[in-house]
């Protein structure tokens, strides 16, 4: 196969990437990476020099592709398949990846925050910083839901690139700062997410290794 993505099944972000894989059965060969590894971080860190994943590898054109958001659209732009996860109207396009921004970094990057304080030692830990990344959750929700209110898919009708962003987000997110209560539209939307086939494969896959999901304390 051309393709491989370098990754791990907890990652949020790799959860991104497998997303759209498996979204339109693109082909691919799957190497999961144990950063704790020194031979395996090694290898991770001559194709990603920041050691961060997912890596996507195409050995047909000769291009290594990290970050998550960059992988689904090389991968719309050069394996398309029935689900265009790029909208090919050009605002719309826009507004997709306006909105896989807004999910990135408003809500999931806040939400690292938080998993990442638990991990702290408890002399490092950083009551603070989590409150901050707590209100911005709170108030991004806030807007994802008066969003989802028409009770589609992020972006309407077509699943996208935005989709793709929004499962990982909600789903950790859901467990660090849950939404069911006064967010229904943001709860059903992640209802339907999960059902989606794409996701839920994901969901499996990743089931064995929720255990290293570090809990509060």
């Amino acid at each position: 196969m051309s393709l491989t993505l370098h990754y791990h099944p907890l990652s949020s972000f790799c959860w991104k990437a497998l997303i759209a894989l498996y979204e339109n059965g693109v082909p691919f060969t799957p190497n999961l990476l144990n950063l704790g590894d020194p031979e395996q971080r090694a290898a991770l860190l001559r194709i990603s020099p920041i050691g961060r994943f997912p890596v996507l590898s195409d050995e047909a054109r000769g291009e290594t592709v990290p970050e998550s958001t960059i992988i689904i659209e090389y991968l719309d732009r050069h394996y398309p398949a029935a689900t265009r996860l790029i909208p090919q109207d050009p605002d719309l396009a826009l507004n997709t990846r306006l909105r896989d921004r807004v999910l990135d970094l408003y809500v999931h990057l806040p939400m690292q925050k938080v998993v990442g304080d638990r991990l702290r030692p408890a002399d490092k830990k950083d009551p603070h910083g989590v409150a901050e990344a707590r209100a911005q959750i709170r108030a991004s929700y806030a807007m994802l839901n008066d969003q989802l209110a028409h009770g589609g898919w992020m972006m309407g009708d077509g699943f996208t690139l935005a989709d793709c962003s929004a499962a990982p987000t909600l789903f950790y997110g859901n467990k660090v700062e849950p939404f069911a209560d006064g967010h229904r539209h943001l709860a059903a939307y992640l209802e339907r997410l999960t059902a989606r086939p794409s996701f839920a494969r994901v969901l499996r896959e990743a089931e064995p290794y929720f255990g290293m999901f570090p809990k509060e304390t």
